[in-house]
């Protein structure tokens, strides 16, 4: 099943976030012909729980300007933080627990999305 260039430009912006803000192992599925909880997640690291929380702080700025909202966001304070865009489900972990869980694990036939980041840019601050 093709992307559409939105959610292909909303997956790239949260991916960017995410590499702004110095995450890892950023990963994105397609898992429209394997779940109908979502048609794409986004699953990636922040070293501490301080960190996850300040990746998905990240995400919800990078997004505002495409004009999104989450339906809901999960585990605001905690070591997982579950940012839920309807189409898009995020993911964010600290490592023993993405490791825990797996959760890539479980979409095995799910397709990986090429995801665009911008290695160079400048970050402010």
């Amino acid at each position: 099943m093709k992307m559409n260039d939105s959610n292909e430009k909303i997956l790239n912006v949260i991916a960017q976030a995410i590499f702004d803000k110095k995450g890892s192992n950023i990963l994105a599925l397609d898992v429209r012909d394997v779940s109908t909880l979502t048609d794409y997640f986004v699953i990636a690291e922040g070293t501490v729980d301080r960190h996850v929380t300040s990746i998905a702080s990240t995400i919800l700025d990078a997004v505002k300007p495409l004009g999104l909202t989450p339906l809901h966001v999960e585990g605001k304070d905690g070591e997982w933080v579950i940012i839920d865009f309807g189409d898009i489900l995020i993911h964010l972990f600290v490592p023993e627990l993405r490791e825990k869980y797996a959760l890539e694990s479980l979409f095995g036939k799910a397709r990986i999305v090429d995801l665009v980041i911008d290695s160079s840019r400048k970050i402010p601050g």
